[in-house]
C-alpha cells in the first residue's frame, strides 16, 4: 500500500512536469528531493548513490558545506552589479582561476555553451587581428563526436545528426576531423585555420579516450600552423579524470585557451569561464563581448569556493586512486554484456554489447538498486559520481554493477 502511494505520488510530479515541460530530456522515471555529499533522496525517502554528478557539475557532492557557506553569506551582502560596474568579488576569482589554471587573463561567463561561444570569437578575432586571416575566412578545426553544447553554433561544430536535425542553416566556418586522429588533423591545417578545438576525452559520444600522445601532437601541429589550440574542459576539468585538468596527463600538451565550466560552480551556481594569455584574450574590447551575469559577485564568490574545496580537500588525487579501483574492478566481472571499460579517473564508460540490448535497461535496473547513472550514446553508461565519495561506497557501487551486469 505505501509502495502504490509512493508510486503515485512520483507519478503525479513527472505527469505535472511532462506536461508543462518541452520534452527535450528523457530522465529517468525517479523524482530527487534532497542531496547531500555522492547521495540523494526521492520524495518518498528512498536513496540513491549519484553516480552522474550532473553531468561533472557536482564534483565537490551536493551542497558541500564551504560552497553554500560562501553561497549564502553572499547573498547576504549583493547578488547582481552587472559588469557596467566592478565588484568586490571577482577579481579575487579571477585571480585563483588563472593562477589554478596557470593562465594570465580569464573572462568569466554562466554556461558552458556561453563559454564555447566565448573561446570561438576570441579564436576568430586572433585570427583576424593577431595572424592576418582575410575577414570571414577563419576556421575552426573540430573533432568527429564533439559535443560542445547546444547554442546554434555550439550544434553546427557538431557531427551527430541528432543534434543537428531541424535546427539549420548552421553557423559556417568549422571543419572536421576524426578524434585521436593526429595525421588527419595535420593534413586538414590551412593558413587561414585559427584553432583546434577539442575535448581531451569525449564525454557525451560514451567517454572516448584518445590514444596516448594524441594532445601532445595536437599541440605541436597548431604550434606548426601558428594556431590555437583549444582545449573543451567543461566535464574533464576541476579533477574528473584524476588530474586538476585532464590535458595535464599528457607533458607538452598545454592549451593556449581553456575552457571551463560545471563544477566551477560547486553545483550550485552557473559558473563559467574562458582562460587563457593576454595575448589571446586581449583581442577583446569593451562592447565586443559580454554577458549581464557573467562574473557577477555571487558567481564569483561560489566559484573562488569551489576551487577552494577541489584544490584544499586534493579531489584530484582522490579521483585517480578511486577511479582506478572501480576501473579495475568493473574490468574484472568478464561479463558477457560489457564490450568495453573505458575511462581516467572517475570518468568511466562501461559499453554495453549490442547483442545484449540498450543500456537504458541497465541504469533502470541499477535505479531500482539504489545506484544514478545514465546512458549516453545508447550503449554505453556513463559513470562519474562525485569525488567526495569514499572507498567503501565505490565498492559498493562495484557491487551492484556486478549484480546487475
Amino acid at each position: 500500500m505505501r509502495e502504490a502511494r509512493a508510486m503515485n505520488q512520483q507519478d503525479t510530479i513527472i505527469s505535472l512536469t511532462e506536461t508543462y515541460s518541452a520534452h527535450n530530456y528523457h530522465p529517468l522515471p525517479v523524482v530527487l528531493t534532497k542531496g547531500e555529499g555522492v547521495w540523494v533522496w526521492d520524495v518518498e525517502g528512498r536513496r540513491y548513490l549519484d553516480c552522474l554528478s550532473a553531468y561533472s557539475a557536482l564534483n565537490q557532492g551536493h551542497r558541500h558545506p564551504a560552497i553554500i557557506d560562501a553561497l549564502t553569506a553572499q547573498a547576504g551582502r549583493i547578488t547582481l552589479t552587472s559588469r557596467a560596474f566592478h565588484n568586490d568579488r571577482m577579481g579575487k576569482f579571477l585571480q585563483l582561476l588563472c593562477k589554478t589554471a596557470g593562465m594570465e587573463m580569464a573572462l568569466p561567463m554562466n554556461t558552458g555553451a556561453e563559454a564555447v561561444e566565448t573561446a570561438i570569437k576570441a579564436a576568430r578575432k586572433w585570427g583576424y587581428t593577431r595572424k592576418g586571416v582575410p575577414q570571414d575566412q577563419a576556421e575552426i578545426i573540430v573533432c568527429n563526436e564533439n559535443f560542445h553544447g547546444r547554442t546554434t553554433t555550439a550544434v553546427s561544430l557538431s557531427s551527430d545528426p541528432d543534434t543537428r536535425r531541424d535546427f539549420g542553416p548552421f553557423t559556417p566556418g568549422f571543419k572536421w576531423v576524426p578524434f585521436g586522429d593526429a595525421a588527419a588533423l595535420a593534413e586538414a591545417m590551412t593558413e587561414n585555420t585559427v584553432a583546434l578545438i577539442l575535448e581531451p576525452i569525449q564525454g557525451e559520444a560514451g567517454i572516448n579516450v584518445p590514444p596516448d600522445g594524441y594532445l601532445r601532437e595536437c599541440r605541436r601541429i597548431c604550434d606548426r600552423h601558428n594556431a590555437l589550440f583549444v582545449v573543451d574542459e567543461i566535464q574533464t576539468g576541476l579533477g574528473r579524470t584524476g588530474a586538476l585538468f585532464c590535458h595535464q596527463h599528457e607533458d607538452g600538451a598545454d592549451p593556449d585557451m581553456m575552457i571551463l565550466g560545471k563544477a566551477l560552480g560547486g553545483g550550485v551556481y552557473p559558473v563559467s569561464a574562458v582562460v587563457s594569455s593576454r595575448e589571446i584574450l586581449g583581442v577583446f574590447q569593451p562592447g565586443d563581448h559580454g554577458s549581464t551575469f557573467g562574473g557577477n559577485p555571487l558567481a564569483c564568490e561560489v566559484a573562488r569556493a569551489s576551487l577552494r574545496v577541489i584544490l584544499d580537500e586534493g579531489l584530484a588525487e582522490r579521483s585517480r586512486y578511486l577511479g582506478a579501483r572501480l576501473y579495475e574492478r568493473l574490468r574484472s566481472l568478464n561479463s558477457p554484456r560489457i564490450k568495453e571499460v573505458r575511462g581516467r579517473g572517475l570518468m568511466i564508460g562501461v559499453e554495453i554489447d549490442k547483442a545484449h540490448g540498450p543500456a537504458r535497461p541497465i541504469c533502470e535496473a541499477l535505479m531500482r538498486r539504489g545506484v544514478l547513472c545514465k546512458e549516453t550514446h545508447e550503449q554505453v553508461i556513463r559513470l562519474a559520481p562525485p569525488l567526495v565519495i569514499q572507498e567503501s561506497e565505490i565498492d559498493w557501487l562495484g557491487d551492484q554493477m556486478a549484480a546487475i551486469l
